[in-house]
């Protein structure tokens, strides 16, 4: 068994869910299937969930924040060595509060968006003159944290302090969108019924509630995948509304945007933040031009990079660029 979260009796959904409605796009459960739904998929999560070190009994909750920073947009298997290297380095907020922010990016390397390094340490410099260093608990000061949104907050109430939250990520909202609404997947953005209904589907106690976030989370990540659900290992194929409706294809799909990275300022950005990362000094903007054809592009991304924080020109030098100090 690897859920060490508090632990508790379910209970029923609650009005909330059974009113969930937006446009015919979210239905609801009966009580007794949504006790049979949460059942199963709980059950399969005592089996089946990873063994993931901010899982573990010793996590703590600022462990925990790192995690869910990190992982947003970030697979779990690039995370997890950056996760362990991190927390050792700086394993309090205070730590990571003192640390020079050059080191911070690196030590950030390729996970992608590094502004989220940038207001990971912003949070940690909050937690430490707002909170005596400890990450807090209450869901209003933890939105009132630098890069912490509604998500992040439930998450951490959740999964560090074992709070009745609701825990909606993509995950969760395939696996309602194809158990609960039938549908392939969810609408591009979220709506207000979404969040209803993952309200009412969560149980009254804390430690029910935790457990159930977690367990729909892990679902939706290892078998309601997006491109190959393994509907035959699903916990809850004979509970599914989209396969009993004979899996139809995403109602929603001309509204999606498939977003591109070749070419991309994001690409180029990203060039220029591994080598300014791997640099020992700073850079000539001459090196610089050299990580894609468009030079103007390069200038761009330079500026915008320096604008978000993430470089800057050294005093009276404006083609020289290094990671902020």
């Amino acid at each position: 068994m690897r859920w060490h979260g508090p632990r508790g009796r379910g209970a029923p959904a609650t009005r909330q869910a059974r009113r969930a409605a937006d446009n015919g796009v979210v239905t609801t459960t009966t009580g007794s299937r949504a006790d049979a739904l949460r059942d199963a998929v709980v059950a399969w999560f005592d089996d089946a969930a990873r063994d993931l070190p901010w899982r573990r009994p010793d996590r703590t909750p600022w462990g925990v924040l790192v995690s869910e920073t990190m992982l947003q947009q970030t697979p779990v298997a690039r995370v997890e060595p950056v996760w362990r290297a991190w927390l050792e380095r700086w394993p309090t907020p205070a730590d990571l509060a003192t640390a020079p922010t050059a080191d911070v990016l690196r030590a950030w390397g390729r996970l992608g968006y590094p502004r989220r390094a940038l207001r990971l340490q912003e949070c940690a410099r909050a937690i430490v003159r707002e909170h005596d260093g400890e990450v807090p608990d209450d869901e209003p000061a933890l939105r009132a944290l630098p890069g912490v949104g509604e998500y992040t907050a439930a998450a951490v109430r959740a999964f560090a302090f074992g709070r009745r939250a609701v825990v909606v990520d993509t995950n969760v909202r395939r696996v309602l969108a194809r158990a609960v609404a039938g549908e392939a997947l969810p609408r591009p953005t979220p709506t207000a019924a979404e969040r209803a209904l993952a309200a009412g589907l969560a149980p009254s106690s804390d430690g029910d509630a935790a457990r159930w976030a977690a367990a729909s989370m892990e679902l939706g990540a290892l078998v309601c995948t997006a491109r190959a659900p393994d509907c035959a290992a699903c916990p809850v194929r004979d509970l599914c509304a989209w396969r009993a409706a004979g899996h139809p294809p995403d109602a929603h799909a001309a509204r999606r945007r498939t977003q591109a990275w070749h070419g991309t300022d994001r690409q180029v950005r990203g060039r220029v933040m591994a080598l300014l990362r791997d640099a020992s000094g700073p850079v000539e903007r001459e090196r610089l031009l050299l990580v894609a054809d468009d030079a103007a592009q390069v200038d761009r991304c330079l500026a915008s990079l320096v604008e978000d924080g993430l470089a800057e020109t050294p005093p009276g030098e404006p083609d020289l660029f290094a990671l902020p100090a």
